[in-house]
């Protein structure tokens, strides 16, 4: 694509990751608004949204074309939800951004997504780790916003994108064998980290 990012550029990236990004929708969209709208409806509106920001897509060229669409959508799905639902303001944990600007507009892990939290806090520590849940959530979200970008974005696609290691590749850029071998020590490198928190010590 060169520095430029067209609308061809956007319509040629929508349809490589336009998969990815229906099932990323269909996760992350509040049940209720997927029973009046469908995930092609939201994936539109972030479409089209996109097509208004394409010098978003010519910055930082080493963050691969789907984190850049994923941020517009969960931006877009922000949106649909703030619009649609008089929700009352829920605890979400701002999401670990590529980019600051994005951040700043709503890119937010979900509820739902707390259970992954655990999940990453089960695979990293002792299960006779004692910390708070809100705590070790809050701990969690700080030792992966510490993490190289490269840590990142393999722990956001593998835990909160719930994709596999052929996919994450696919989207990485990078053989198979590679995104494996850079999971592993994305993990072990957030181990570290957290083991540098005293109420994720291992204990005896």
């Amino acid at each position: 694509m060169g520095n430029e990012f067209t609308s061809q550029s956007l319509a040629e990236a929508f349809a490589e990751h336009r998969a990815r990004l229906m099932s990323f929708v269909e996760r992350r969209l509040n049940p209720i608004l997927l029973k009046r709208m469908s995930a092609e409806d939201v994936l539109q509106t972030a479409y089209l949204a996109a097509a208004k920001r394409l010098e978003f897509f010519e910055q930082k060229s080493e963050v691969p074309i789907y984190f850049k669409l994923r941020t517009i959508l969960v931006q877009a799905i922000a949106d649909i939800e703030r619009k649609n639902l008089q929700a009352a303001r829920r605890d979400v944990y701002k999401e670990v951004a590529i980019d600051d600007k994005a951040s700043r507009e709503g890119d937010e892990i979900r509820p739902a997504d707390l259970q992954t939290f655990n999940h990453i806090a089960a695979d990293v520590t002792s299960p006779a780790s004692r910390v708070d849940r809100d705590e070790r959530h809050q701990l969690l979200r700080s030792a992966i916003a510490s993490l190289a970008e490269n840590d990142r974005e393999i722990i956001v696609l593998r835990h909160f994108d719930g994709m596999g290691n052929s996919e994450c590749a696919a989207v990485l850029g990078i053989d198979p064998k590679a995104a494996s071998i850079r999971y592993v020590r994305a993990l072990e490198r957030l181990q570290q980290k957290l083991m540098e928190v005293s109420c994720f010590k291992k204990t005896p």
